[in-house]
């Protein structure tokens, strides 16, 4: 589930690519030893076989509808900087995107708290001269990093001749 190359125009360079970070699926991780283990000790105090056949069952769809959606929407989600442009895209089946400009990048900064510090990660903010105005991205790896290095193609954005 990479991101196409074929996306970026002729003089165009990945400069950066990001999915959110992993602290994102943890819930999902618990929810699924939570349900294995359920899943387990009912099965192990099943009474009829029949009913072991319902629990995985039960199992089976209760992991499909949250764990595997959850891991999903990170692995489809994508924040790819580029010597031009920043894309963002994400979705499942019904997929979105917005690309910004880096001349149309007026800011950049970032949060994070105690937690995120320890799991190294944090909240992009990026403020566009577009009509969409702020664009808030949570749970970024390596925030400070990422931060930098957009600052510093929204300056070498300025630098280079307007006609790109």
């Amino acid at each position: 589930m990479g991101f196409p190359d074929n996306m970026l125009v002729d003089d165009e360079q990945v400069v950066l690519r990001l999915h959110p970070h992993w602290k994102r699926l943890v819930g999902a991780l618990l929810a699924t030893v939570v349900v294995v283990a359920l899943a387990v000790l009912g099965i192990a105090v099943s009474p009829w076989p029949v009913l072991s056949y319902v629990i995985v069952g039960v199992a089976v769809l209760l992991l499909l509808i949250y764990p595997l959606r959850r891991f999903l929407g990170w692995a489809t989600t994508h924040y790819v900087f580029t010597t031009h442009r920043i894309l963002l895209r994400h979705g499942i089946l019904s997929r979105s995107g917005r690309d910004i400009p880096l001349d149309r990048i007026n800011d950049v900064s970032f949060e994070h708290n105690l937690l995120e510090r320890l799991f190294g990660c944090g909240t992009l903010i990026i403020e566009s001269a577009g009509e969409h105005g702020q664009i808030v991205l949570k749970d970024i790896p390596r925030v400070e990093r990422t931060q930098a290095t957009l600052y510093q193609l929204v300056e070498q954005d300025t630098d280079r001749d307007p006609g790109y």
